[in-house]
């Protein structure tokens, strides 16, 4: 389902019915400024997977750094670095 497109001043006017037709209904609107979209309005459970998305893509980003940095001349393995630190 397309989200429907809002000015931000007709949002206001309707501010709770937007609302509600998102969370009950699972409609999104997209809030423009000049014909130019600034923000949305979306059900809280597309809310929900979109960061839980992001999370993982983050967290897939940064296992790739990581191994890389491993793989990397001049890196210092924990246990060495454990050792400098006295634990």
């Amino acid at each position: 389902m397309a989200a429907k497109r809002v000015s931000t001043s007709a949002a206001r006017q309707q501010f709770a019915d937007l609302i509600n037709r998102a969370a009950y209904r699972g409609e999104r609107f997209v809030l423009q400024r000049r014909k130019k979209p600034i923000a949305a309005v979306i059900p809280i459970e597309e809310y929900d997977f979109l960061e839980r998305m992001i999370e993982e893509r983050e967290n897939a980003i940064d296992v790739r750094l990581a191994r890389k940095a491993r793989k990397e001349k001049g890196s210092i393995s924990l246990e060495v670095v454990k050792k400098k630190l006295g634990f």
